[in-house]
């Protein structure tokens, strides 16, 4: 399988990794990633990528530790 077939089917079970804010319920991020929650940075638009590293960088300050969920 292609690298590129190979991201797309691990991403494909319905799972997202979630960072919620620490200061406001309703504001959050979600990234399409696996089980285990690895996302493909490949497979993400630009400012998608850009805002799941801030997300990522600001965890415990802005954002909660990110969670596996189901979509």
């Amino acid at each position: 399988m292609a690298p590129a077939s190979l991201s797309q089917a691990r991403m494909q079970p319905g799972f997202e990794l979630r960072f919620q804010s620490l200061f406001n319920a309703g504001r959050g991020l979600a990234f399409p990633c696996d089980a285990e929650g690895h996302v493909d940075l490949d497979g993400l638009s630009d400012s998608a990528r850009e805002n799941y590293l801030f997300a990522r960088a600001v965890v415990g300050r802005d954002y909660a530790t990110p969670q596996v969920c189901r979509r």
